[in-house]
């Protein structure tokens, strides 16, 4: 990892680092990082995946952010993406400790990710969307283009931070429902999907909710992302030995990506719950 001052100037772009060596200074960096971030210090790393245009190791760059000593667990709220209709209730993820958790009905993205990855990879290579129609595509060539790049430049983000949960149980109840998900027998008509995906009864929503619930909070309830963000919420507030911090990541707006929209609470309950709390301002 590199760790410097992203730089550009009328020639190249590179990371300028404390003894004044540039790096990546002959390879493809993203206009998104230097449109957000330059001028400012970065952490910069390869990737295992290669941009399409030179066929190298793709460069990941992310901000140089001060992290947690303190045990923690991260819910996340993604909104929903406005090209695709099967994103209208958005998405949910978890992080424990650093290492984030997301569920899918797509098997591959089935994973337990870096922040960097999930927040911050580059829309190159496979990462991009497709330069025919700006989606998910698969060329005749073989090329493909997931439309994943970084969630955060994809949409805005509703987190909360929660201290005092036992994260070591967690992690564990988590990785017992990937390593369910991930030794499922695939479907042989659509072997890329997991096969007992369910949009109502076993999505990134309840797989989620069914590990707060195994982990001592029964009362957490909700099917789908944005209800459960909020129901979550507002049962972790009740319990005065954690800490529940709410806070918001505004999408860092890149071309590739149109904005990002709230998506609708579908449990009339959590618009109470909601305006109860006072904290989600403008969400």
């Amino acid at each position: 990892m590199v760790t410097g001052i992203l730089t550009q100037d009328h020639i190249a772009s590179f990371i300028l680092d404390e003894s004044g060596d540039r790096h990546f200074e002959d390879r493809i960096i993203w206009n998104g990082y230097l449109a957000h971030w330059s001028g400012e210090k970065v952490h910069a790393r390869e990737l295992e995946q290669h941009d399409y245009k030179n066929n190298e190791p793709i460069i990941i760059i992310w901000p140089v952010e001060s992290s947690s000593t303190e045990p923690f667990v991260d819910l996340y709220y993604n909104e929903r993406l406005t090209k695709y209709f099967v994103s209208f209730l958005g998405h949910t993820a978890v992080n424990v400790n650093g290492s984030i958790f997301n569920f899918s009905h797509l098997m591959n993205e089935n994973e337990i990710m870096d922040k960097e990855e999930y927040f911050y990879r580059p829309a190159l290579g496979e990462f991009a969307p497709s330069p025919n129609n700006g989606l998910f595509e698969i060329l005749e060539d073989g090329r493909v283009f997931y439309d994943k790049f970084g969630r955060n430049f994809m949409r805005t983000i509703h987190r909360i931070r929660i201290f005092g949960l036992d994260t070591e149980k967690m992690m564990a109840v988590l990785k017992q429902s990937l390593d369910i998900i991930l030794n499922t027998p695939p479907n042989p008509k659509e072997p890329e999907k997991y096969k007992d995906f369910s949009i109502v009864s076993n999505n990134c929503a309840t797989i989620i909710r069914d590990v707060f619930n195994q982990c001592g909070f029964p009362k957490i309830k909700g099917r789908f992302p944005r209800d459960l963000f909020v129901n979550t919420t507002y049962h972790l507030f009740c319990h005065p030995e954690l800490d529940v911090q709410y806070s918001k990541l505004p999408q860092l707006f890149v071309p590739e990506a149109p904005m990002s929209v709230v998506s609708p609470l579908l449990n009339f309950r959590n618009y109470f719950r909601k305006n109860e709390l006072r904290i989600f301002e403008s969400s």
